[in-house]
């Protein structure tokens, strides 16, 4: 077999850097494409739908790509397997036929390329099938419009098949495109933002979902739609504004919430906005966000070594996979390509790339329950948050959504058994255990608060140990507030950012053990107790490989320890990391508490908030 390696050295400076990207992430799949076949086989790990419809979604996700490289005029060696395994997949007759579906069936979410496909490519797609050929596209498309699914993201797929067929000339369903979007708005929480469904998660899927798919319905379904046109962009514009600080100067966004493993598509939704000519930010700004995020994958070990997109994040990690996620699964990274569709002359093309506009130093998300802050250079970003839970209880829920802080440069760690505080993902977590060796976290909120300068929330790890927590926003540093209020004594471990764990990694604990920094290849991380009558001791808690989501290598997190007694304690952390700054001098925030006030200083900035 011949290998086609991604060349990782590729600019990403003009359409054609992004057009070879895209061909040689196809030429590399190439191999696995099997004349006769209505699906690709690229792997042997498989899912809860089962390894045929996987072969299917793997050809699927490649069409992401494919579809807005025709539009704009680009050329798919591989385009005849493609147009036959369609063909062949959708003949109730032929022995590769996709089938028909069932309730909540993955081939519905599939089915949305083709949607895609057919309002970007018009007739043209049509033209490569027969007229029974089409029929029969649009027969097995069709099973998706009254189908039973999921109540969130995935009403959009029904709405994506029946635009394509507006567009393409074929008989649609404008009142199941008006049911779907009812549905939907029952979770549209205001400002540009939704839940992934009645009380589920605000992460990538509003970005990479709703406002990419809401976008793609407004620029081509205005005609029949204006009103609704409208009030998607009107919506998506709002959300921009909040989106775009999740993005460092350097091209990487914050990792949080589930199915990071599409990677580009954490982006996707600035590709719908160049795409659909939102009024937002300009061509340049939008272009330097693109460009640079794909430019800072190609920097990472994304690729297996013949060239397909691994399961994983900055690198192959099966640890960190949802149920899901199958070895073509990660192709919907493909979205991001969208804006291939947009001919050369384009405004977004002929732009210049330009920085990210000016951004406050931290940004407040109320409807997330996030607020976002960024170094003095933009290039690191941390997400601090509370109350999100995804309710499915995927894999790693608590290391995806419930930690307090998420990085653009660290990341996270994932929970890799209860047992042994080095396996717990102890990271941007206060943990506790009965003594026992088993540990608790926060995962769900009974209560949460959010204001422009903390988040607050209140949390049981057992129904007799109540945690309240707030989150501040502190110049370089964040500060962490807990009061603890336990019945049997505990112990406690409170973890700052998880950096390389290698020999040349170098620990420093000052202050009586009561501070820790550590130094490595990939940062500096930093942790201080700041409570004065809590003797917390600082320790380096070291997790098993392939716990980062940032890299393979074991990882060091400097961790805070002690043991409560039964009563009512106070813990204040303070937490502060960078990868390209030298912090290990950096002066530590100074706090007092007194009456249920909280006041802090830190290199000119300060603040004030209650804690009653």
């Amino acid at each position: 077999m011949t290998l086609n390696i991604v060349n990782i050295d590729n600019p990403l400076r003009t359409r054609n850097d992004m057009q070879q990207l895209l061909n040689d992430m196809l030429s590399a799949v190439s191999p696995y494409t099997e004349e006769g076949k209505s699906g690709i086989d690229l792997g042997n790990t498989t899912t809860h739908y089962g390894k045929e419809i996987a072969k299917m979604e793997a050809l699927s996700r490649m069409l992401w790509g494919i579809f807005p490289l025709l539009a704009g005029g680009g050329e798919c060696a591989d385009l005849p397997f493609y147009i036959n395994a369609i063909r062949f997949g959708t003949d109730p007759q032929h022995p590769q036929y996709w089938g028909n579906i069932r309730d909540f069936d993955q081939r519905c979410v599939e089915m949305a390329a083709f949607g895609v496909g057919l309002t970007l490519l018009n007739k043209r797609l049509l033209q490569h099938f027969t007229v029974q050929e089409q029929q029969n596209l649009a027969d097995w498309l069709n099973q998706g419009r009254d189908a039973t699914i999921p109540n969130n993201n995935w009403n959009f797929f029904p709405v994506m098949v029946q635009m394509g067929f507006k567009q393409s000339g074929l008989p649609w369903d404008q009142a199941a495109v008006a049911a779907r979007f009812e549905l939907m708005e029952s979770y549209y929480l205001g400002d540009g933002w939704y839940s992934d469904g009645p009380g589920r998660p605000r992460d990538y899927y509003i970005s990479m979902a709703f406002h990419y798919y809401g976008l793609l319905y407004a620029q081509n379904m205005a005609d029949v739609d204006a009103p609704r046109a409208a009030m998607l962009r009107e919506r998506a514009q709002r959300f921009a504004q909040d989106f775009i600080t999740l993005f460092s100067a350097g091209g990487a966004a914050v990792p949080f919430g589930r199915s990071l493993t599409y990677r580009f598509a954490e982006a996707a939704f600035w590709s719908a906005a160049a795409y659909s000519k939102l009024d937002v930010f300009t061509p340049g700004i939008i272009k330097g966000v693109i460009l640079r995020h794909l430019r800072h994958w190609l920097k990472e070990p994304i690729f297996d070594r013949d060239g397909v997109l691994s399961i994983g994040y900055h690198t192959p990690n099966l640890v960190m996979a949802e149920d899901y996620n199958a070895p073509g699964s990660p192709y919907w990274a493909c979205k991001l390509f969208l804006v291939l569709a947009l001919p050369q002359d384009d405004a977004f093309w002929q732009a210049e790339e330009a920085p990210l506009p000016e951004l406050s130093r931290a940004h407040c998300i109320p409807h997330a329950n996030q607020i976002l802050t960024r170094d003095g250079e933009s290039q690191h970003v941390v997400m601090l948050t509370s109350g999100q839970l995804e309710l499915n209880n995927f894999v790693n829920t608590e290391a995806k959504y419930t930690k307090f802080a998420y990085s653009s440069q660290f990341g996270f760690t994932l929970d890799r058994g209860r047992y042994g505080l080095k396996h717990a993902g102890c990271d941007s977590m206060l943990m506790f255990s009965e003594g026992d060796g088993y540990f608790r976290g926060r995962r769900d909120c009974a209560e949460t608060r959010i204001t422009e300068s903390m988040i607050y929330s209140r949390w049981l790890p057992w129904h007799d140990v109540c945690v309240r927590t707030w989150l501040i926003p502190c110049g370089d540093w964040h500060l962490r507030v807990h009061h603890v209020e336990n019945q049997r004594p505990l112990d406690t471990a409170e973890g700052g950012f998880a950096v390389i764990q290698e020999p040349a990694t170098q620990t420093e604990y000052t202050g009586d053990r009561r501070a820790m920094t550590v130094c490595a290849r990939n940062g500096i991380s930093r942790i201080v107790s700041l409570e004065s009558l809590s003797a917390r001791v600082a320790e380096a808690v070291i997790t098993p490989p392939n716990s980062s989501i940032m890299f393979a290598e074991t990882a060091v997190i400097p961790v805070l320890k002690n043991t409560l007694n039964a009563g009512s304690h106070w813990l204040i952390t303070a937490v502060c990391a960078s990868a390209t700054a030298d912090i290990s001098n950096k002066s530590v925030p100074e706090v007092s508490l007194d009456g249920g006030q909280l006041r802090w200083q830190s290199n000119g900035h300060s603040g004030q908030i209650s804690l009653n």
